[in-house]
Formats: structure tokens, C-alpha cells, sequence
């Protein structure tokens, strides 16, 4: 499971977006569990969601915005900031009156072996968050196709990959969002938000593709 969002910020769509520390290898599992809690609040899922559609707010913003009380959007901004998912805007901040934005998130989930109890049950409550929006994206994509030149695209097809060309293949997709995507202070004109989704697995040969492998 990865989530990502190169340049822009958010929740990974519930919302979209945060830079994490320095390498996901250097997180331990607390502070993966704490980052997947943090992603499955509801509440904080929506502060990420308007802060990547907003580019910024103060906890006054954010509680009229989201019906909710100022005090309670402080203490979830606090924490959001702790993991370094938004950061503080200095030249805005002043006294009690705090603005903040979202910092560009990447995070690759460990192997599900690897985890403790505690950490792999909020990994698989964040997953299955995450594939409700998915889900409503893809019939979104469906519903909203006007064709090849439309806003709204989708691709679907099955190829016979060995697991080293799959590996390239992902890194290449990664360098095409890296090479096709605009940061947030440099979109141009006509630019609009796009939510992208990536999956591949091995065929289990009950999809109606035929066989799963092949003896070459």
C-alpha cells in the first residue's frame, strides 16, 4: 500500500497529502501506527482534504468551514503537525492566530509480516477508507467519460509481466507524475486537481483472463 501526492498537498484522497520523515525505513512501527491512525480520523482526514484544496487555514477557518469548534481544530492541527504532515506558515502566523498548510506526502506501507497487531490494524482501517473513495472515484471516472479527449480517463488491461518488469513499470509511473504534475505555486492556467489511482496483482485466474502463469 503507498500513498502519494509528489508536489501537491492533502490527504491521500479522502483527501490527498505530507512529507514524511526523512525515509519510511526510519519510522518505527508506533510511529507508522500513529500516521495510519492519524490518516483514519475522520476529522483530520477533512482538515488535510480542505488544507489541499485550500493551500492554507487557521483553526477558526477550518472550525466554520467544517462545523466544528476552534479548540478542537487547534488540537487536531497540533497533532497533525507533530507527524509532519502540515507545517506552520511563519509569515502569516502571529499570537494566537496560527496558519497552516500541507507538506507533500509519500509513504510506502511495510510488508503486512513485518507489522505488529496494533500497527496492521490501523493500516487495514485506513485501506479500507481509502477504497470507499476509491471506489466512488471510479464510477465517478465512468459516469463523467467524454471520450479520449475528456477530463476524466480510465484504463483498464492485463499483460504478462515478470516481477522485475513490474517493479520498473511502477518506477516509470512515478517518474511520469514527477515529470507531468505541476506544484502548488506553479499551476498554469486551465490546470485542474486530478486524482490518480495505481494497482496491479497477479492474475488468480478467476477474473475471465485464463491462465496464471506460463512455463516459457
Amino acid at each position: 500500500m503507498t500513498d502519494g501526492t509528489p508536489r501537491t498537498a492533502g490527504v491521500p484522497e479522502p483527501a490527498a497529502h505530507a512529507e514524511m520523515p526523512a525515509a519510511d525505513t526510519e519510522m518505527t512501527s508506533l510511529e507508522r501506527t500513529a500516521l495510519y491512525k492519524s490518516l483514519g480520523n475522520p476529522l483530520r482526514r477533512r482538515i488535510l482534504d480542505y488544507l489541499g484544496r485550500h493551500g492554507e487555514a487557521n483553526s477558526t477557518v477550518l472550525a466554520r468551514e467544517l462545523g466544528e469548534s476552534s479548540g478542537t481544530t487547534s488540537y487536531h492541527l497540533r497533532k497533525l503537525a507533530e507527524q509532519k504532515l502540515i507545517e506552520e506558515i511563519p509569515e502569516k502566523s502571529g499570537g494566537r492566530e496560527r496558519w497552516w498548510r500541507n507538506l507533500p506526502f509519500s509513504h510506502t506501507t511495510p510488508d503486512p509480516a513485518t507489522m505488529t497487531t496494533e500497527e496492521y490494524a490501523a493500516a487495514e482501517h485506513l485501506a479500507l477508507l481509502k477504497i470507499e473513495v476509491d471506489t466512488r472515484l471510479f464510477r465517478r471516472a465512468h459516469e463523467e467519460y467524454r471520450g479520449p479527449q475528456g477530463w476524466a480517463q480510465v484504463q483498464r488491461t492485463g499483460t504478462w509481466m515478470t516481477k522485475a518488469d513490474l517493479h520498473d513499470f511502477v518506477r516509470a509511473y512515478k517518474e511520469l507524475l514527477d515529470r507531468y504534475s505541476h506544484p502548488d505555486d506553479a499551476v498554469p492556467e486551465g490546470a485542474r486537481r486530478v486524482n490518480l489511482r495505481f494497482y496491479a496483482a497477479p492474475d488468480t485466474g478467476d477474473e475471465g483472463n485464463g491462465d496464471v502463469s506460463r512455463s516459457r
